[in-house]
């Protein structure tokens, strides 16, 4: 079952992280540079560069799932963090903000994606 839930605990690793990465090399991010083991079922986020690609991973019973999302426009707004040290313990919240790509400062959403109506067929 993949779940994420509000009592999970969420890190931040807060450098930008190249998108190709996957399962092992992320895992090895975790244990490396963040100073935490991905098998203690917390939820490590990743964002890239220009703050357009997201990837979470996390360990289920079964294993490691990553969880990707790509905006089509618009960027992730991250939360304010020391960006001194490699880790950032985020909350639910925090990982909400972001993923709906609302800013924290202004409030407001940023232009998203949007499916086209269906044309009707004759």
């Amino acid at each position: 079952m993949f779940s994420l839930t509000p009592t999970m605990k969420y890190y931040l690793y807060s450098h930008p992280t190249d998108m190709r990465r996957s399962f092992y090399t992320l895992s090895g991010m975790v244990t490396n540079l963040m100073g935490r083991n991905v098998q203690d079922g917390d939820v490590y986020i990743f964002v890239n560069r220009s703050l357009t690609g997201m990837k979470l991973l996390h360990m289920e019973c079964g294993g490691l799932v990553i969880y990707h999302m790509k905006l089509e426009s618009g960027t992730f707004k991250l939360p304010f963090f020391d960006p001194n040290t490699n880790t950032f313990q985020a909350s639910w919240h925090d990982l909400m903000t972001m993923v709906r790509n609302v800013s924290q400062d202004e409030n407001s959403d940023k232009k998203r994606w949007e499916k086209p109506p269906k044309t009707p067929v004759k």
